[in-house]
């Protein structure tokens, strides 16, 4: 990766000013790729890898971060910010909502703090991958630095029955 193409989002100048260490991975890639795509491309273990998902409740936005190859439990989801129930926000939406783009969107330095939540499975990692902030980059770092970053709680939030 050549220094000059390094293009540093609004979520790496957060990190950096908070003084929060962070490994930035790119890929090549012009469009949404499914996060699962994105590990195989890089080799990182999807266990790893997290996912940021925006939901709509009765009062507000919220945002959850769970594992890529897990579904957000939307019932437990609602319960872990209070609401009788979230659903997922439209696509076309995301951007307008958070200032990110789909495959871009991570949970630091969106437009507006939202509430967040990140799934308790992070909480047993000494490092996990989020998206940082464009499509064609990944950010890794300790998850209690991701949940500072976020200003977020963890929360079983994924489903269970799989």
């Amino acid at each position: 990766m050549s220094k000059s193409k390094e293009i540093k989002t609004n979520a790496m100048r957060i990190l950096e000013s908070m003084k929060i260490p962070f490994t930035q991975y790119t890929y090549e890639c012009d469009e949404f790729v499914d996060a699962l795509k994105i590990a195989d491309q890089l080799g990182l273990p999807y266990e790893k890898v997290y996912k940021t998902l925006v939901t709509r409740g009765a009062r507000d936005y919220f945002v959850f971060v769970i594992p890529i190859d897990r579904e957000l439990d939307l019932k437990a989801a609602a319960r872990s910010v209070g609401e009788k129930s979230v659903e997922m926000i439209h696509v076309k939406d995301i951007n307008a909502v958070t200032g990110y783009i789909r495959g871009g969107c991570t949970a630091i330095g969106m437009k507006k703090q939202y509430v967040t939540r990140i799934d308790v499975s992070a909480g047993s990692l000494p490092a996990i991958i989020v998206s940082g902030g464009r499509i064609g980059s990944q950010i890794e770092l300790a998850p209690k630095d991701l949940l500072a970053a976020a200003r977020a709680e963890y929360a079983d939030v994924i489903r269970h029955d799989k």
